[in-house]
């Protein structure tokens, strides 16, 4: 069997990591494609490095551009890997452009797909992730949910049970093993004068938050209330388009903390030491959870529900007071919630039951 690893962003890098590792414990044949959807391979080539990850075999250097553009650009590049590889299995993670794109191109090839990560909804069709998700899912093979709720969404959509198999989440994986990897290179807290439980972390990057000025500017007094409330410090790291936004709607955060992006690892000492977090990522939702910190989302909705069912997270919106009164109701909860997203062993399940379904699917052929 020969399986097709695509990946386009830092956040599919990550998550799909232990099933490379699994893949190469094994001495499986596969290859990395990275489309370069937000970086090129030569930016992400450190990333890949400080994770211990082989180098991926082919570079689409697609970068950004409309999503059409972008999507018609992946579809084209890795229509012709495949052509090129015959790959048995091409395997994608989560909802990005690159995900639809590469399924896509590989089920018109009539290549199976296998959706890491799947089943996820937040029922908002506003997001163009929810878009790539629901028909990624639809066109894929086998779709890996992380738990029996996505399954479940999965089944109510029509999808054949056969298909499906929950997993667990390959993040929870990817914590486990990166937490030392992690520790070895360097004490960010220390580079930002912070102590442990000493401070907040944010992230606000999404479309719907930050290209929309009254809701950004909205989030951002709230984080302001927060800062000034609890004194202590609130790190953002500062995604490009959020930066960009903030430049075009003259907005100056002013009791926030401002640090440029920082690496998974660096982010994973903030995230895993900080008291709270505050954050419209899906990820960093599902991260705060299995690391045992509070979560408070700056969105109207989650795909992740999980999170809110165990009390480790909670639904803010954009309302400053909102945010503000969710930041303290969390605070003075207990974080002895149970992570629902499995126990690490998401990407050894994924390649064995890649393993198991196409070699009976040799057998009966033959």
């Amino acid at each position: 069997m020969k399986i097709a690893v695509i990946l386009g962003t830092r956040p599919e890098i990550i998550k799909m990591a232990p099933v490379i590792r699994e893949l190469e414990r094994r001495n499986a044949d596969f290859f990395i494609l990275h489309t370069g959807q937000h970086y090129s391979y030569n930016l992400d080539r450190v990333f890949f490095e400080r994770l211990k990850l082989p180098p991926s075999k082919y570079n689409l250097e697609v970068g950004s551009d409309s999503p059409a553009k972008q999507t018609a650009k992946i579809l084209i590049g890795v229509e012709k890997v495949l052509q090129q590889e015959s790959p048995d299995v091409v395997l994608v993670e989560g909802d990005t452009n690159s995900v639809l794109a590469s399924a896509l191109a590989a089920v018109k090839l009539h290549i199976k797909v296998g959706h890491v990560e799947a089943g996820l909804r937040s029922y908002d069709r506003n997001m163009p992730e929810e878009i790539n998700r629901i028909l990624t899912d639809h066109c894929s093979d086998y779709l890996f949910p992380p738990t029996e709720k996505a399954k479940a969404i999965l089944r109510g959509e029509g999808i054949p049970e056969g298909r499906i198999f929950v997993t667990g989440n390959t993040i929870v994986d990817a914590i486990y093993q990166n937490l030392e990897i992690a520790r070895e290179g360097g004490n960010t807290l220390d580079a930002l004068n912070l102590k442990p439980k000493g401070y907040f972390v944010v992230t606000l990057h999404r479309q719907e938050n930050v290209d929309n000025q009254a809701r950004f500017t909205s989030i951002l007094e709230g984080l302001d209330k927060v800062a000034t409330s609890f004194h202590l410090p609130v790190i953002y790291p500062v995604h490009p388009r959020s930066r960009k936004r903030m430049h075009e709607f003259n907005l100056e955060p002013k009791n926030l903390t401002l640090i440029e992006p920082v690496d998974f690892l660096n982010f994973l000492q903030l995230e895993s030491n900080a008291r709270l977090i505050l954050t419209d990522s899906g990820g960093v939702q599902e991260e705060a959870c299995i690391l045992n910190v509070p979560c408070v989302t700056l969105r109207d909705n989650t795909e992740r529900p999980e999170t809110l069912e165990v009390g480790a997270n909670i639904l803010a919106g954009a309302s400053p007071d909102r945010i503000l009164k969710h930041t303290r109701f969390m605070l003075s909860r207990e974080n002895n919630w149970v992570n629902p997203f499995g126990d690490g062993k998401a990407g050894e399940r994924i390649v064995e039951i890649l393993t198991e379904v196409q070699s009976s699917m040799l057998d009966t052929r033959y």
